[in-house]
Formats: C-alpha cells, structure tokens, sequence
C-alpha cells in the first residue's frame, strides 16, 4: 500500500496533479509519522496504512463541513477534493443494509438484547466491519436495532 502510494505521488508530479499530489504528499506523510509513533520505528502493515488513510480522510470530511458553516466555500472544496482522492485508497463503504445484516448477525451471535448490550454488540461487529464503515456510523445502527 506504502508502495503504491510512492507510485501515484511520482505520477502525479510527473502530470501534474497538484491536488492529487499534495494529498498523497500528505498521506506518505501521516504514514510516516504513524511509523515512527511509539518506542521504536517500524514499517506499518497495509491494514494500518489503510486505517491511517481512514483518518485522515475523517480529517478531511470534518475541515470541509467546518469550512462550509463557516461559509467559505473554496476552502471547503479543496478538502472535498482531498477527501475523495483518499477514499480511492480505501475499501468499499458498506451500505446500509449490508451494515444492518451485520449488526442483526451480531446481535443473534451475542444474544444481546436492550440498550446495555451496546458495547457487547460492538465488540463483535466491529472486527467484521473493519475499515468499510465510520464509527459512528456503526454505533448509530446498533443502537437503533437495539432500542
């Protein structure tokens, strides 16, 4: 994943995209930073990379919305633009009726049942969504199914 993310940063300075270029710049450069996090360097795995692009495209979700209560649209824009770069790194986003499928295999497998079990619910969903759905997003469906 590091290496295609080498790759697409060469290409994109070689064409010329200067947005694709400054968001894989940025990416390589979170990547780096999470590899030297902690006590010693170590070279992250794809799956961590991916969760590191998952970030970062929160990060970019979350500025966009900002710039856009703030009305300033431009900017706003520009983080979009950042945003849907990085999610053609990441894997499909489940729908939600593929989410729900999920949660109601979880809620069977735990035989939870009322709003306390939430976090029973999550700790078995969670490792099945791994990556193809935002947090809140998950909580919000099990929350719903179990009320």
């Amino acid at each position: 994943m590091k290496d295609k993310l080498k790759a697409d940063l060469t290409a994109s300075l070689k064409g010329g995209d200067a947005v694709r270029l400054r968001t894989v710049r940025m990416a390589l450069a979170a990547v780096n930073v999470e590899e030297v996090a902690g006590k010693q360097a170590r070279e992250l795995t794809d799956d961590e990379v991916i969760k590191v692009l998952a970030k970062e495209a929160k990060k970019r979700r979350e500025a966009a919305e900002a710039f856009g209560n703030a009305g300033r649209t431009e900017q706003a824009q520009a983080e979009l633009d950042e945003q849907a770069v990085l999610e053609e790194y990441l894997p499909a986003q489940l729908s939600d009726e593929e989410l729900a499928q999920l949660v109601d295999a979880a809620i069977a497998e735990t035989g939870a049942s009322g709003p306390q079990a939430m976090g029973q619910v999550m700790k078995a969903v969670n490792p099945k969504v791994a990556g193809r759905a935002e947090g809140g997003r998950v909580a919000a469906a099990v929350r719903a199914r179990l009320a």
